[in-house]
């Protein structure tokens, strides 16, 4: 008898989480069994294998420990951690997109890493739980506006570079609208469907945005919120932005790097990509539009973490310790295109491109001048999973395509973001 199309659905799934368990037990540690001289370390994104790679050989010639680099695909990453830590086969170290209450317990504290004050490390970025630190990013990432320089300079219209003396999103518009009009570009901006960047724009717009109140949940949006949230549907005309990016979902990258866009907005991890795949035009990381607020969304790259694996406890420690201090972070950041967690180093980026040096070089200054909101959408999740709660985001997305989409007000937008966001929380 044949099996049934279920029955194998059915089989199919349990075979890969099978498959997941044991691919996380084969990198693993588990409890902490076998060489201590020999740990793992999983990070994602393969961009970044060569900077981790380098300093594990350093870190190996030093010490005499040998750190196998393990790359997980992006997506899937979490479930793997998740059921790594179900099977006792969690990695020595990992570089992790979030931290989860599933395992948050099975960390080490990295407080003497993150108050050693040579390391010079954002203390005010760490994850801490009092006075034990759970986790240090490896690096900061922030929101930001690219232009087309070409589409600019033929249309003789100007754009500020210093951060200190940026534009408001008015005198944006209205100049990246003189510039389509002269060259006859098909959009003003695409602006990257993302929770992440939304925040950056009601930011930027004087709003609060979500936040959490002082009973652990999501408080209502000020009156400036809302307004910044109209005012976003309002350029979404198909010609000031196409609606299609945040209704069904259109690559804006693709669009930018088209050529027939003015202007993107997303963040600094496009500036590598930038500087490898555009060669039919030039292009600029400029300051971000200011109305009135001096702000951008800063969050996180990977948070570096170092699991209570028995034997190899102390070697995962050591190998993280390793990483931060400054004269090896800075390789990595300058490696792996970091915007730098610690402060007061001396960076040169591995790009030819002027465009791209010129585009960190503005963004570790955005920084320095955004006002302190622009991480309290990190400071928030941090906050939650301190209570043992995971509140994902995504519903953001949805709700915002139904706005764009004219199937609510702005008022009803953010009244059901805050409401899923609070039927998330136990």
């Amino acid at each position: 008898m044949g099996i049934s199309a279920s029955a194998r659905k059915g089989w199919l799934a349990a075979a890969v989480v099978g498959a997941l368990v044991l691919g996380a037990c084969s990198s693993g540690s588990g409890s902490g069994d076998g060489d201590p001289k020999s740990i793992t370390f999983w990070f994602s994104t393969s961009a970044q294998d060569k900077g981790y790679t380098d300093l594990a050989k350093e870190f190996e010639a030093k010490e005499g420990i040998k750190v196998e680099i393990v790359n997980v695909p992006y997506d899937g990453y979490q479930d793997k951690l998740s059921q790594a830590a179900q099977a006792n086969a969690l990695p020595d170290t990992a570089s992790v997109p979030s931290l989860d209450p599933l395992w948050i317990n099975q960390v080490q504290d990295l407080a003497s890493i993150a108050n050693n004050e040579a390391n010079k490390i954002n203390k005010s970025l760490i994850t801490a739980d009092g006075d034990k630190v759970l986790s240090i990013p490896s690096d900061i990432t922030a929101a930001g506006l690219y232009i087309n320089k070409s589409l600019f300079d033929k249309a003789g219209v100007s754009y500020p570079a210093d951060p200190a003396q940026t534009w408001t999103w008015t005198d944006f518009l209205a100049a990246a609208t003189k510039v389509r009009e002269a060259t006859n570009a098909k959009y003003d901006l695409v602006y990257d469907n993302s929770a992440a960047r939304i925040r950056g724009w009601i930011y930027t717009h004087g709003g609060k945005g979500f936040q959490l109140g002082a009973d652990g949940r999501f408080a209502a949006p000020d009156a400036a919120t809302v307004q910044a949230i109209s005012e976003f549907g309002k350029i979404n005309d198909d010609k000031v932005m196409p609606k299609s990016v945040w209704t069904s979902g259109q690559d804006p990258n693709a669009l930018f790097k088209s050529g027939q866009v003015v202007a993107y907005y997303s963040g600094v991890w496009q500036v590598a990509d930038f500087a490898d795949s555009i060669t039919d035009f030039e292009w600029a990381s400029v300051p971000s539009p200011a109305q009135p607020t001096h702000a951008t969304d800063i969050n996180l790259g990977g948070k570096m973490v170092a699991f209570k694996n028995g034997d190899k406890a102390d070697a995962a420690k050591k190998w993280l310790d390793f990483i931060f201090q400054p004269a090896n972070y800075t390789k990595l950041a300058q490696t792996n295109g970091y915007l730098p967690i610690e402060t007061g180093l001396t960076l040169t980026y591995p790009f030819e491109k002027k465009a791209a040096q010129d585009a960190f070089a503005l963004y570790i200054k955005e920084i320095e001048l955004a006002d302190p909101i622009s991480s309290s959408g990190q400071a928030n999740q941090t906050k939650l999973l301190l209570a043992k709660q995971k509140v994902e985001d995504a519903l953001i997305k949805t709700e915002m395509a139904k706005f764009v989409n004219g199937e609510q007000d702005a008022q009803k937008t953010v009244d059901a973001i805050v409401t899923g966001l609070n039927d998330q929380i136990k």
